[in-house]
């Protein structure tokens, strides 16, 4: 697996990142260990980037897999995220991931700001603040900013405190906001040219590109600025596919097959039509109509980040 520096970071990573976003509760819910398993065989196949969150649920997932990984789990550079807005907050957050992870330093910290545009600097610069601070501290080694949003990509090369962007693009431009495909690639670049590290979410489209997967990977690859890639995994078949198309070997028709699970948002009866889901959505698929919520699949890109704010635990992905 290729390793590449992630900008001027000091950091590196593998061109193949693991998404731990579906192995949390918001989706599939696995057990921490089965999780960590799989997590422990990628490090042993050379990943050695994970991207995580706060409101992933998942720091059981990888602190298990680090800790069946051995040695070569201490090498692995980890991503996290938290939509805190303030200072003391988001120290909390830095804390709680410490803990949780069993990592004195976390490698890259990000502001977690899906559908925010670039107000997000002003708005949460309490958040930001500490960051830096944290940095500063030797307590985080990358300040970053997670996003969907194209003004935000922009407004990052300006920004001398962020290091890391992490930005979504696919193909087909699917979850964008506040500008086109190729309006984000070019930000990406130019991020990229003035030492940002640039690594992608949603490659895939949240499952909605599985029909075409290397056409779909070979394009973000392929994105001047791009270091790394990062992709949910949660099956073994899904890291095997995952790893050979990263390796450009050939993938046979079987395990293209198995790994062909295209994933569903559910909304169960019980939803009580509080609009927690709409106003978190960063692709604005969620709605509320007759007291409920009502899916748009035309514009849902199965992120999950409606899941976890559910007050009454009525929407899966699965």
């Amino acid at each position: 697996m290729e390793t590449r520096a992630l900008g001027k970071t000091g950091i590196h990573v593998s061109e193949l990142c693991f998404g731990v976003l579906p192995m949390g509760p918001s989706q599939f819910n696995l057990p921490s260990q089965e999780g960590g398993e799989l997590i422990a065989r990628a490090i042993e196949e050379g990943i050695t980037f994970f991207d995580t969150a706060q409101t992933y649920k998942t720091y059981e997932h990888l602190r298990a897999g680090l800790t069946i990984a051995g040695d070569k789990g201490k090498s692995v550079a980890i991503a996290t995220k938290s939509a805190a807005s303030e200072y003391e907050p988001m120290k909390e957050a830095v804390e709680e991931a410490r803990k949780a992870l069993g990592r004195d330093v976390i490698d890259v910290f990000h502001l977690h700001a899906a559908r925010v545009g670039p107000e997000v600097f002003t708005e949460r610069a309490g958040a930001l603040e500490c960051l830096v601070d944290m940095k500063a501290k030797g307590i985080i080694r990358a300040v970053g900013v997670a996003t969907h949003s194209v003004t935000v990509a922009r407004a990052v090369r300006e920004r001398p405190e962020i290091d890391v962007l992490f930005p979504i693009i696919n193909i087909r431009g699917l979850g964008i906001l506040h500008g086109t495909r190729d309006e984000m690639a070019f930000a990406i670049a130019r991020a990229a040219h003035t030492g940002k590290g640039v690594y992608t979410m949603k490659a895939l489209g949240g499952g909605n590109l599985l029909s075409d997967r290397e056409g779909a990977f070979s394009y973000v690859r392929d994105l001047p600025g791009v270091t790394s890639v990062a992709v949910g995994m949660v099956y073994p078949e899904e890291l095997e596919m995952n790893l050979a198309l990263f390796r450009g070997h050939p993938v046979s028709e079987e395990l293209m097959a198995k790994t062909l699970r295209p994933k569903r948002l559910t909304i169960q009866a019980f939803c009580i039509g509080c609009g927690t889901c709409v106003d978190i959505c960063p692709n604005y698929a969620m709605e509320i109509v007759d007291g409920k919520a009502r899916n748009n699949k035309d514009a849902c890109i199965l992120c999950g980040y409606c899941a976890p704010v559910c007050p009454m635990f009525a929407i899966r992905i699965v």
